[in-house]
């Protein structure tokens, strides 16, 4: 008897002990994968791809995560809001006044949010799903106290086109973040940028079916843009219909981008997807973007940028440029892409600088990257210009150290998959090919890649041949290395 009594109290003393437990509030610390999975993108849901565009996973062509992502930002928020239990540091702008009805003025309740989160640590701005919040061009100011995050699990937009547009606010952006540091934008919301009236506006440059297009340029809002910041995390978020560039990053340093879904029309004019500019340490990953210009734009002052596992297309492809515009200086090394598809884009990876410009293109390597009835697959233009008006300059910016590595796929024949025009004065050297190989979507092989000053090495047979790039170093390479890279 007395044994089964102890047995009783043992019994009963672990199942209060059990309940309490239960009741404790404890704070999830969360910690940045070393990985860059599918599995982790901050507090958001991973972002489907659209049914007609989901890759099978099954599939090898399927880019993986990458192996050596940069350590950025360097864990910047310590609580996950996604398994928090307590809700001191979360601010949900509809406590603020905010209504969510999608034609309502939200703004105060989102500036009144961001300020009391942006005085606590570890502060969370919440806009809830279930609704659609409409606020006005807008800058978020800091500095902040460590590990803000603006969590978007609903839907926010601007105003429905330039005729709601408040006359006072900037028509040259929207969503602006400024001076922040460790700041995370996350959610499994959507960002959608009402884009279709700006679009149209007369003054617009905009692509017709054709490849007309009509007189500009007229200002339009960039959606989102990072300026003056660092160790900046964007992830989970689907962002759509820009009425100019989707998301922006200049002076930054220490930016983390993954799993983000951007999408456009294909005739969208000037709606790059990700575009950086005087920009440091970059990793963007996993990520879905169709738009009507650039998939990813990278600008001068750019360095150490790791791309991988991006699927872009339709679109104009992923550009490093455009560079030199009005005889300006042009610094951009050290990018990576990598693990990539591009498909249905009138370019794959691309280069382009304008005439006049000094400085240097270096360190440039694109690698394991599927193409999909692309134009200009692989393509150096150091004649851009967008008028027929452009003169003939002597100067340019030195491109040099570029490697196309694994580069398979189909190419439309409407141009040639290869086209490395460099300048008469200033040629591109140390260009690298390995495992080269484009064939057409429909039509007959183009045998006839196209090279003007171009000089590398082919470590492997190239498809189709490319006869036309020189060998060894041109003669004036001393006098072209002074441009500095």
């Amino acid at each position: 008897m007395e044994l089964v009594r102890g047995l009783l109290i043992i019994g009963i003393s672990m199942i209060i002990l059990l309940e309490n437990s239960s009741n404790v509030v404890g704070r999830y610390h969360y910690h940045k994968p070393k990985n860059k999975s599918s599995k982790h993108a901050g507090t958001g849901s991973p972002v489907s791809p659209s049914p007609d565009n989901a890759p099978d996973p099954e599939d090898p062509s399927v880019p993986s995560s990458p192996v050596n992502p940069p350590q950025v930002p360097s864990d910047p928020y310590p609580n996950d809001p996604g398994n928090n239990s307590t809700s001191d540091c979360i601010f949900d702008v509809t406590s603020y006044g905010a209504v969510g009805d999608g034609s309502t003025d939200d703004t105060a309740a989102f500036r009144e949010a961001w300020k009391a989160a942006c005085a606590v640590e570890s502060g969370v701005i919440l806009a809830p799903s279930g609704y659609v919040f409409m606020i006005t061009s807008t800058i978020f100011t800091g500095p902040c106290k460590p590990g803000l995050v603006f969590q978007i699990d609903g839907c926010l937009m601007p105003p429905d086109g330039p005729d709601s547009w408040p006359k006072a606010d900037s028509q040259k952006q929207w969503l602006v973040f400024y001076r922040l540091d460790g700041m995370t934008l996350t959610g499994k919301g959507t960002i959608e940028g009402n884009g279709d009236k700006w679009w149209d506006l007369p003054c617009k440059p905009h692509r017709g079916p054709n490849g007309g297009s009509s007189k500009g340029p007229c200002d339009s809002p960039a959606l989102i843009r990072f300026f003056m910041s660092s160790n900046l995390e964007v992830s989970g978020l689907r962002i759509q219909n820009s009425p100019q560039f989707h998301m922006k990053f200049d002076g930054c340093e220490g930016v983390l981008i993954n799993q983000l879904s951007i999408s456009s029309p294909k005739l969208s004019p000037n709606t790059d997807g990700i575009h950086i500019e005087n920009t440091k340490t970059v990793g963007i990953y996993n990520s879905f973007i169709s738009n009507g210009d650039d998939c990813i734009s990278i600008g001068t002052g750019c360095s150490n940028v790791d791309i991988e596992g991006v699927t872009c297309g339709p679109s104009h492809g992923i550009s490093i440029g455009s560079l030199g515009v009005h005889n300006s200086q042009a610094c951009v090394s050290n990018i990576t892409v990598s693990n990539a598809i591009i498909r249905d884009s009138d370019n794959g990876v691309r280069i382009k600088t304008w005439q006049g410009g000094t400085g240097c293109v270096s360190g440039i390597s694109f690698q394991n990257i599927q193409m999909e009835n692309v134009r200009n697959c692989m393509i150096i233009d150091q004649y851009y210009c967008l008028s027929k008006g452009c003169l003939n300059q002597t100067s340019a910016v030195f491109v040099t150290d570029v490697s196309y590595k694994n580069i398979k796929g189909t190419y439309d024949v409407r141009t040639p998959p290869i086209h490395f025009a460099c300048s008469d004065t200033v040629p591109c050297t140390n260009i690298t090919l390995s495992e080269v190989e484009l064939l057409p979507e429909e039509g007959e092989l183009v045998d006839d890649p196209f090279c003007w000053n171009a000089y590398g090495i082919e470590e492997t047979v190239t498809i189709p041949p490319l006869e036309c790039l020189r060998d060894g170093e041109p003669e004036s390479v001393q006098e072209v290395a002074a441009y500095g890279c």
